[in-house]
């Protein structure tokens, strides 16, 4: 018989959509305004207000920062009414603040939660990614081949040419090199500003998104994340933590990290069962963004159990008086 301290999947995953749809239309107004800070400050007041009326004894272990950056949900901070079971948040209250600002495509609010010690404690330095949707393999792609050789790869694995793949990667100064090589096998290649958390979620509906593999570097909290949307949606997703400093090396002994080396699974990032919930903010492949008409705001979320493979999308059209 389950008690009220056993993580209770099912009971749960509603109100994290809730937390997540407040995150959201706390930031409507900030759409296209040009201030990220704002934008940001306003869904994490959100967030936070929504998940301490959850009956959880929740601890967040991806979030803000550290304590002495970031006043409010910072890793370590408790959250929640403390009468509930003691569970694990990961959470990005605005992943795309720029996008948001800019009124880009693709700005999520995005959360987590599973039992506590599901998740890996990350450091916020940089991981190396790798991912692809499901129904592959294990390893039919793997982090030490080549970005060409994964296209070839994975080719091979849905008995299609190189040119009907499509990567997707951050387009920064340091994917160069990568996407040089990538342009060799005559892959398509769809560069995204921000947003990598979106990046690896649409290799698990290609057939929607039209990406069919995700690499590159971006944020160790943000593979965390979308490593728990994979273990619900399906697909594989490798990442390996990268440190350009003592500091950064300094951050991951902190969090209890020993082997600097290691590749880490899917299964790895994320233990055990997981919920996740993503409320789009402006429109994007995944899911709708917000939309305003008199007296009203609707939002789209997708709602997630690992346990059960569920995937729910749910429009909410809320009263604005």
């Amino acid at each position: 018989m389950a008690t009220p301290r056993d993580f209770n999947d099912r009971m749960l995953s509603l109100g994290l959509a809730r937390v997540s749809e407040a995150a959201a239309m706390a930031s409507a107004k900030l759409i296209g305004r040009g201030d990220e800070k704002a934008a940001d400050q306003a869904a994490v007041n959100a967030m936070r207000t929504q998940l301490n009326m959850l009956d959880i004894a929740g601890v967040v272990v991806i979030g803000e920062g550290e304590r002495d950056e970031a006043p409010m949900l910072y890793i370590g901070e408790e959250v929640g009414t403390g009468e509930g079971p003691p569970v694990d948040i990961a959470l990005d209250p605005l992943e795309g603040t720029t996008l948001t600002a800019k009124d880009m495509p693709n700005a999520l609010t995005v959360i987590a939660m599973g039992p506590r010690g599901s998740m890996l404690h990350a450091p916020d330095v940089y991981m190396d990614k790798l991912a692809i949707g499901p129904g592959f393999a294990p390893d039919t792609v793997t982090m030490d081949m080549s970005p060409a050789e994964r296209v070839a790869a994975l080719a091979k694995a849905k008995n299609c040419d190189p040119s009907d793949i499509t990567v997707c990667a951050l387009e920064r100064p340091r994917h160069d090199d990568m996407v040089a090589e990538l342009r060799t096998t005559g892959c398509a290649i769809r560069l995204i500003t921000d947003g990598d958390v979106a990046g690896v979620i649409h290799c698990a509906e290609a057939a929607v998104t039209g990406i069919d593999m995700y690499m590159g570097s971006g944020g160790a909290p943000e593979g965390v994340l979308a490593a728990a949307a994979l273990k619900c949606m399906g697909g594989q997703i490798y990442g390996q933590l990268m440190f350009r400093n003592d500091d950064e090396r300094g951050r991951a002994a902190k969090a209890g990290i020993t082997d600097l080396d290691k590749v880490y699974t899917r299964d790895e990032l994320v233990t055990d069962d997981v919920i996740f919930a993503a409320t789009g903010v402006t429109d994007g492949s995944l899911v709708a963004g917000l939309k305003r008409e008199v007296g009203y705001l609707t939002t789209e979320t997708l709602l997630m159990r690992s346990k059960t493979g569920s995937v729910r999308r749910m429009i909410y059209r809320n009263p604005t008086v």
